[in-house]
């Protein structure tokens, strides 16, 4: 007897629980479709491909080297290339560090380190790989003159220094 009223409570808890099911969902796709806009618009039109023409033939070949018209007059400054290159010479501007100042006989070096080795110039040397003549020898700081190649070809003046290392700040 009892059986018959334990399977018509569970069918009318089923029946109960049955008619709402998904009805948040059913909601949300309601207004989901709401939003929708009906009508879609068309593509836009595809505009015809139009081939570029080069027609510059008669120009110079970008990829080619050339040089330039040269501006000034042959035979103005130039570095002597006849005259017997110094040990540091042999290395670029950057490379070389200024390490030091040593006077004698009222005369002040300055010492270069190169390669791990120390070299002493003075007033008058040459350093650098651009001819770069030594002006003045301060405390701090080495000024040069270099002689340097423009695009032209022509040879112009180029004022550079090169500065004191403080070896106690790199520690």
């Amino acid at each position: 007897m009892i059986r018959p009223f334990v399977a018509l409570a569970l069918c009318v808890a089923l029946a109960g629980c049955g008619k709402e099911r998904f009805q948040d969902l059913q909601e949300f796709m309601k207004d989901a479709e709401a939003n929708i806009p009906r009508k879609i618009e068309p593509l836009p039109e595809v505009k015809a491909y139009t081939p570029f023409e080069y027609a510059a033939f008669d120009l110079p070949d970008p990829f080619r080297p050339r040089k330039l018209t040269p501006t000034k007059g042959e035979g103005g400054l130039q570095p002597d290339l006849n005259r017997r290159k110094e040990p540091l010479e042999a290395f670029p501007l950057e490379s070389l560090k200024m390490v030091g100042t040593l006077q004698q006989q009222r005369e002040i070096f300055a010492l270069i380190k190169a390669d791990n080795t120390v070299y002493r110039v003075r007033k008058g040397n040459y350093m650098g790989q651009n001819f770069g003549l030594i002006t003045d020898v301060g405390e701090t700081e080495i000024k040069l003159k270099e002689i340097v190649q423009d695009a032209t070809g022509d040879w112009t003046e180029r004022v550079s220094s090169l500065q004191l290392i403080d070896e106690s700040d790199k520690k």
